[in-house]
């Protein structure tokens, strides 16, 4: 009976073992998910982190920046040098004649400048396109392409916004500052619609007021609590979000970050991730006109995620 005993105590705690692995292998498993899932979700955000900086950075990015130069009704020449009603930062010294008239732009070309449009050498007088037509802002080119010029339509005023490749908050930009990815700041929000047509007040930088459309708003929850984000629609499907936060002005810019997210699934679901929430470009030029976060998303939560402030004295 002993030796019986003895055989069946060893099959016994065979079979123990045995199931002892069959466990550290499912745990070795669940950890080797967890672990790729954590490797993709990190080369995503540092993908998008690198796709942010290059988008700021090219040669016609935000930080290529140098003019904005308002243009009231009548004709107006411009160009650097001081002679100029409107003199602008960069460029030659004449670039030509802008009259604004009844909301309609025609440009003349100064004859010794070496100009284009839209990428076609332009050497007499042509009606321009401002930023909120169809086609979008004709270009007029300058400095064999270095430089661009484009008009931008706010409210019923018009301006020159002036870009260069050499400007020096490109030339000198010291790359972005971010608090570390963390997969717990992807939020699931819940869309809810507004009638169709709504629009929202949304202020900017400039001090005027836009009725922005605004397609519904996105709740979600953290730490306890609900918070609520007004979507605004730039046309493209996403829902774009103006937001500030308890870091907004600390450890992040004062005036508010953005964020998109895609658009909601059929029974309301959207995904926020903060890790994604970015500077506006008026962080790194005085020449942008960004939109300012509506009161309606003042959120009471510290989103400690995302970009943080520009370092201005690094870039200088």
């Amino acid at each position: 009976m002993l030796r019986g005993s003895v055989m069946i105590g060893v099959l016994a705690m065979g079979m123990a073992l045995a199931g002892c692995g069959n466990d550290n292998e499912g745990d070795n498993v669940d950890a080797k998910a967890m672990s790729a899932k954590d490797e993709a979700f990190q080369a995503d955000q540092q993908r998008w982190r690198r796709q942010r900086v290059q988008a700021l950075t090219t040669p016609d990015g935000w930080t290529s920046l140098v003019g904005l130069h308002w243009v009231e009704p009548g004709p107006h020449y411009f160009g650097s040098d001081a002679d100029n009603g409107i003199r602008l930062g960069a460029g030659p010294a004449h670039v030509g004649m802008i009259e604004l008239r009844d909301g309609r732009l025609r440009f003349v070309p100064d004859k010794d400048a070496a100009l284009t449009l839209d990428g076609e050498p332009l050497s007499g007088p042509v009606a321009i396109r401002a930023d909120d037509e169809a086609a979008g802002p004709s270009v007029i080119g300058f400095d064999e392409g270095k430089g661009l010029i484009t008009v931008l339509k706010r409210g019923d005023r018009h301006a020159l916004r002036v870009k260069h490749a050499d400007a020096a908050t490109r030339t000198r930009f010291q790359g972005l500052d971010y608090w570390p990815a963390d997969p717990d700041w992807q939020v699931e929000g819940r869309f809810t619609a507004h009638p169709p047509g709504t629009t929202l007040p949304v202020g900017n930088i400039i001090g005027t007021l836009d009725d922005t459309p605004n397609p519904g708003v996105v709740e979600f929850e953290r730490d306890g609590k609900t918070h609520r984000l007004e979507a605004l629609d730039e046309g493209d499907g996403r829902l774009f979000l103006v937001f500030a936060d308890l870091t907004s002005g600390h450890e992040s810019y004062g005036a508010g970050r953005f964020l998109y997210a895609n658009p909601p699934s059929a029974d309301g679901r959207v995904l926020i991730d903060f890790n994604q929430a970015y500077n506006p470009p008026c962080v790194f030029t005085p020449f942008a006109t960004c939109p300012l976060p509506p009161l309606e998303n003042r959120l009471d939560l510290a989103v400690t995620a995302g970009e943080k402030k520009y370092d201005h004295d690094t870039a200088n």
